[in-house]
């Protein structure tokens, strides 16, 4: 190698790294921005102002998300928002809400995804439509109709050469009730959709919602449980034939959650009055479907269920982060 072919290199390589720093410098500028705005949507005082800084939130998350190679950037923000990333990288959500002075929720974010077809990441802004939508376990939704939440976990799944992702979420929804959700998403036409008929025997069924009583302990998370096979064989025995049981346990990842019901008979669809029945149920990914499992056990505990983000109060103005 010459001389001056090798300080050309060199100086390449220094402006490579150079422009590095200057792109971890921005993302980091955005971060602490975006922070910011997010602890003031999450404690401000009144409506206007907690209003005020989530839409401040979701322009400085464009404009972070703007950045070239801002899907790489791992992101720390405060623990009322959300941010998820799909184990390939392809699919990122942020989300948050604002809590009124009323204690009804609404829900704000982003979704970031790689697009097959432009082979490039782009996003779109999330939408929360919840009161408009009418059919809310059988509908398909977009980012700009989307069944308002803060997502906890996304798992990533598979079926032939289709990806599904599907996210487990909770909304506060008002002073009366909760929601906690199970959202499949899949790319369609290069973007993402909301719900999709992955649930085995449940033909009509795209997403799984439980509403309940606010004040009720409802349960839900990505788990791992035990689960106990039992297979009968044949066995010859003094010369005889006989029907043998064997059992084998192994373990496997399941959408674990408590079942709810009317807490008083003839309350049905009227969900403040819904509670957790005292049965776990579960699904289980099996050969591309989601399959419902009777009789679930994991090993759920507050500290597991919350990792990923710390639910916002019915009334937040003074929400103290810990």
């Amino acid at each position: 190698m010459s001389y001056r072919r090798g300080v050309i290199m060199l100086l390449m390589l220094a402006a490579c790294v150079a422009a590095m720093g200057q792109d971890k410098g921005r993302m980091a500028a955005h971060e602490r921005r975006l922070s910011e705005l997010l602890e003031r949507t999450a404690s401000a005082p009144t409506d206007n102002e907690r209003y005020l800084a989530s839409e401040e939130a979701v322009d400085a998350l464009r404009d972070a998300l703007d950045e070239a190679g801002s899907e790489r950037w791992r992101w720390t923000l405060p623990r009322s928002a959300s941010v998820l990333t799909s184990p390939d990288g392809r699919l990122r959500v942020f989300t948050w809400a604002v809590v009124r002075d009323n204690g009804e929720f609404e829900c704000f974010g982003a979704v970031q995804f790689f697009n097959e077809r432009t082979q490039a990441y782009e996003y779109e802004v999330l939408h929360d439509k919840s009161e408009e939508i009418m059919n809310r376990e059988e509908s398909l939704l977009s980012a700009g109709n989307w069944l308002g939440a803060i997502y906890q976990d996304i798992i990533q799944t598979t079926a032939g050469d289709r990806t599904y992702y599907t996210l487990l979420g909770w909304n506060g929804v008002d002073n009366l009730t909760d929601r906690r959700i199970i959202e499949p998403v899949m790319m369609r036409a290069g973007v993402p959709q909301f719900g999709a008929p992955v649930f085995r025997r449940e033909r009509n069924l795209r997403r799984v919602v439980l509403e309940y009583r606010g004040d009720a302990a409802v349960q839900m998370a990505w788990d791992e449980q035990t689960v106990e096979e039992v297979t009968r064989e044949r066995v010859k025995e003094n010369g005889r034939y006989r029907t043998v049981e064997k059992r084998k346990e192994h373990k496997e990842k399941v959408i674990i959650f408590d079942e709810v019901e009317p807490q008083i008979e003839g309350m049905e669809g009227l969900f403040q009055y819904y509670v957790p029945s005292g049965l776990e149920l579960g699904y289980a990914w099996v050969d591309g479907k989601w399959e419902l499992r009777h009789g679930a056990q994991g090993r759920l505990t507050d500290k597991k269920l919350n990792k990923s983000f710390a639910p916002l109060p019915k009334a937040a103005p003074s929400y103290e982060y810990k």
